[in-house]
């Protein structure tokens, strides 16, 4: 019996003359007959250690390409400075996306680049810089010239990382997409999709040496309105109703490829929301229904992975972005193929059996790899903590304004604003009269908590209902009742939270700046003026050199207060930090931000933690709770999901 071929044998056998050609109604690579089997999974979700063995298991299913998005604002967190692995900012470990192709060519998996500018993924601003807003007449998504320059700056850095890993050239890159979903941005009367923009990225791509097929993709819904048909390959994103959407796609570009760019697995969590799963067997029925069309497809998640860090991204069901937006939770496990965690579900069995009974052109395959070992460490305790007061003498900057700005506008970060975290807003010297009320014009950009002399005035969060009162962003100029007593000389603390930007929707929706800045700060009828701004951003760096830490008491008053224990590891493992016994904040791991929690509105429960962010010996975590703490860190060794 004959071995069969690897995929790169089969395809670069006598050489390589061509990439993917879309010029007929069916794929080739190489004048050689294809149909992709491709998935999503983006190397920004998932530790650099754990790349190669999610990439073989996609390849023991039988995909022969792997696909995925490129984050903008990671790779250039500040303006100019770069990080594709080894640029220094918490995330490197997880940006050496020239690795991440390298090794999904070493897996025998061909690649398709999303490179955006604008990738949505329910990623924080879909991708976009935050520093882009500093800019008041820069206009995204578009061919203004504020915009492009910034757009042919980040271009100019990445895609000469990506020419040399092109198929043509012996590399495992067939596609890119220009671009993301631009056709959703159409709003008659307001903004249309804009042409020149596409082609002005298509240069750039062009001028960069790309030679590769490039594509985008839409709700076939939208026609041709957010593509140029005449050099871009249409591709089509969808749950279900394969038939409807690739015939409308057909009707655009008759004589070519037919390919679901996003076929949806899954789909992903709100807070407050229950935990989104897809019927399995919906799912095997679309998916056998896209194979026999004929069609190609990218399953949007093979692998979901984690919204590390304050990346989660939001999205706007109905109303204003002030009012209506919902945010993503930390985990983006989709209930695909491949869950958060790199096991096997119900799914991988679907999609692999499947790809097997379509197949045409039978190569060699992997062995299935034993998933990791997930384990439920014993609870530990929590030993120390900081006051906020202790922390926000930590902090390293501080700021005067006469009225509190947006995050995005302080100069810092090399003059690129403040993305993520916190952001207080200080005053001193105070007198507050009995029955006073504190009022925040506009809204809250997302939450915020109130503290005088350090006692936390605003509520305590119980459930979803809280997000309909003061110090949530839903409620415009909200006002808080400050207590019966005078309190003279007071110190006012607002702790103002950005707990992700919208990733969807139409142009004006991305315009999101986070903070206290929509109004003037009341107290009583009195604007209040003359601030201290400081940024809380923890970063690693930051976090990890904090000291004077005070011993954990047994009783701790409710409010914002970082809480740190130590867990020894020998052999670290896989594991779920259990986060029931709290309430809302994030997690800290040896100085890196894991995620966000939300117990009391839910459905996540608890933090995937991977293996490669411990190390063997003593480990640090951290935890910034809003409100009120347990006094130890649970884990589990599965995940949780439920809302209250």
């Amino acid at each position: 019996m004959t071995e069969l071929p690897t995929l790169y044998q089969h395809y670069t056998a006598g050489g390589i003359h061509s990439g993917l050609s879309a010029s007929q109604n069916y794929f080739t690579l190489n004048d050689k007959n294809i149909t992709l089997y491709s998935g999503a999974m983006h190397y920004f979700r998932v530790p650099k250690p754990y790349w190669r063995d999610r990439l073989r298991k996609m390849r023991a299913a039988g995909l022969n390409t792997v696909e995925t998005y490129v984050p903008w604002n990671l790779h250039e967190p500040e303006i100019g400075n770069y990080d594709f692995g080894q640029g220094g900012s918490d995330f490197d470990e997880f940006l050496d996306i020239v690795t991440f192709l390298k090794t999904a060519q070493e897996e025998d998996l061909l690649a398709i680049v999303r490179p955006g500018p604008y990738i949505c993924s329910e990623w924080e601003l879909g991708g976009l810089p935050s520093w882009l807003l500093r800019e008041s007449e820069l206009l995204l998504r578009s061919s203004a010239p504020s915009f492009m320059k910034h757009v042919s700056r980040f271009f100019n850095a990445l895609l000469p990382l990506m020419t040399a890993l092109q198929f043509t050239l012996g590399g495992p890159v067939i596609a890119f997409q220009v671009e993301n979903e631009y056709g959703s941005t159409n709003q008659p009367g307001v903004f249309t999709p804009d042409k020149e923009y596409l082609e002005q990225l298509r240069q750039l791509f062009i001028k960069n040496g790309i030679t590769e097929l490039l594509f985008t993709s839409d709700g076939a819904g939208n026609g041709d309105v957010g593509t140029l048909k005449e050099h871009f390959l249409m591709t089509a994103n969808f749950a279900r109703d394969p038939e409807w959407n690739f015939d409308r796609i057909k009707e655009q570009q008759p004589n070519q490829p037919t390919m679901a760019m996003e076929f949806w697995t899954g789909w992903f969590d709100h807070w407050t929301e229950h935990h989104n799963t897809r019927d399995n067997n919906e799912f095997y029925d679309v998916l056998d229904r896209i194979l026999r069309y004929p069609a190609s497809v990218n399953f949007y998640m093979f692998l979901g992975g984690t919204n590390f860090g304050f990346l989660n991204g939001a999205n706007l069901d109905w109303g204003t972005l002030n009012e209506a937006i919902k945010h993503d939770t930390t985990s983006y496990d989709y209930d695909a193929p491949l869950s958060e965690a790199g096991d096997y579900t119900q799914k991988y069995d679907m999609v692999k059996e499947l790809i097997s009974k379509y197949d045409q052109v039978p190569t060699k395959l992997p062995p299935q790899p034993e998933i990791q070992k997930k384990i439920a460490y014993a609870s530990i305790p929590v030993t120390s903590h900081l006051s906020f007061a202790e922390v926000a003498d930590r902090l390293p900057e501080s700021f005067t304004y006469n009225k509190p700005i947006a995050m995005e506008m302080l100069p810092i970060n090399n003059n690129s604003g403040q993305s993520f975290g916190y952001i207080v807003y200080k005053k001193t010297g105070l007198n507050i009269p009995a029955n006073s009320y504190l009022k925040i014009g506009g809204h809250v950009c997302d939450t915020v908590m109130v503290l005088i002399n350090g006692k936390l005035m605003s509520g305590i969060l119980y459930g979803a209902w809280d997000l309909d009162g003061f110090g949530y962003w839903r409620v415009d100029s909200g006002s808080l009742h400050l207590g019966d007593q005078e309190i003279t000389n007071a110190t006012l603390e607002l702790v103002a939270e950005n707990w992700g930007r919208n990733n969807f929707g139409y142009i004006e929706q991305f315009n999101q700046f986070k903070g206290l800045w929509q109004g003037d700060i009341y107290l009583n009828d009195e604007v209040l003026e003359n601030w201290y701004v400081m940024p809380l951003e923890f970063k690693k760096k930051w976090t990890n050199s904090l000291r004077g830490w005070n011993p954990m008491q047994s009783e701790t008053a409710p409010g914002p207060s970082l809480y740190k224990a130590t867990l020894l590891v020998l052999e670290p493992l896989d594991t779920f930090i259990d986060m029931q016994e709290w309430n809302k904040g994030i997690v800290i791991v040896n100085g890196f931000v894991l995620g966000r929690y939300a117990s009391k509105l839910g459905p996540q429960q608890t933090l995937y933690l991977p293996a490669p962010l411990l190390k063997s010996g003593l480990n640090d975590i951290v935890v910034f709770e809003h409100f009120t703490p347990s006094n130890k860190i649970l884990f589990s060794d599965t995940p949780i999901f439920h809302t209250p």
